[in-house]
């Protein structure tokens, strides 16, 4: 007799004491429990959405440092510079997934002395983003997709551009010589067919890997005298272009030494 009551009150009573909130909590249950079960993992419906990393605060999703900022490798992905604190100096965003820079990602940042953006997956920067930096020394935008650069603040010192796409008509023609500051240029790996107007405070420059089938006696020199001499000029590399060195033997010979490299 005993078992019979237990037997009515599981079958019938206990459905209809559930309430509507535990039924649909148990449904949800055992929802979840099937869908695990066939591979499909759906997160519950009460189950918090993790934020985006750009609605995070900068200092929570980064590391700041007595004016340098860290945000390399940020999980979950960092799709745009966050916004940074007034005193920044160093920005370190590598190896995440910003894909522009906006002109008022760095407005009003006028501490910033080094920006590095290595290895992200950008492809436009508009063209007033680092030219208001009046004390930007070091802009680093190594391994992106950029096909033009935009303007570039004059007191840089280093400007990293390796590996990425950039096109002979992107470099406008004074981007570089306007910059008396510069020492090091790299613009290796890239699909340049010219080489850009260089300063002459360059100690070193890098155009390796490029597709550069020609220059001229002024490309380092003055064509129009054999007195020149590019005494500033340490380091010069060419090589992995289609360009022919024994069809320009005065085009080297203001520097005191010859472009370091293999060449055919």
């Amino acid at each position: 007799m005993t078992q019979l009551r237990i037997l009515i009150f599981t079958t019938v009573m206990l459905p209809w004491i559930l309430s509507t909130a535990a039924k649909d909590e148990y449904v949800e249950a055992r929802r979840a429990k099937r869908d695990t079960e066939n591979g499909i993992d759906f997160p519950p419906t009460n189950r918090a959405v993790a934020p985006k990393a750009d609605e995070l605060p900068t200092c929570l999703l980064c590391v700041c440092l007595s004016g340098s900022v860290y945000c390399e490798e940020v999980s979950p992905f960092m799709t745009a510079v966050p916004s940074l604190p007034k005193e920044t100096t160093y920005l370190y965003a590598r190896f995440n997934k910003i894909r522009k820079i906006k002109n008022r990602d760095f407005s009003d940042m006028a501490t910033l002395k080094r920006i590095d953006l290595t290895g992200n997956l950008i492809t436009e920067i508009e063209d007033g983003a680092f030219s208001k930096l009046p004390n930007l020394e070091e802009l680093s935008l190594a391994e992106n997709l950029l096909t033009r650069l935009p303007m570039l603040p004059t007191k840089l010192v280093t400007f990293n551009a390796n590996f990425n796409k950039l096109k002979t008509q992107g470099v406008k023609a004074n981007t570089f010589k306007k910059l008396t500051r510069l020492a090091y240029l790299y613009l290796g790996n890239n699909e340049l067919t010219a080489v850009p107007q260089l300063p002459e405070s360059l100690h070193i420059v890098h155009l390796q890997d490029n597709k550069i089938s020609t220059i001229t006696d002024e490309t380092f020199c003055k064509g129009n005298t054999s007195h020149y001499i590019r005494t500033n000029m340490d380091e010069v590399r060419l090589d992995g272009n289609p360009l022919k060195m024994s069809q320009h033997p005065d085009s080297f010979i203001c520097l005191q030494s010859l472009p370091i490299g293999w060449y055919n």
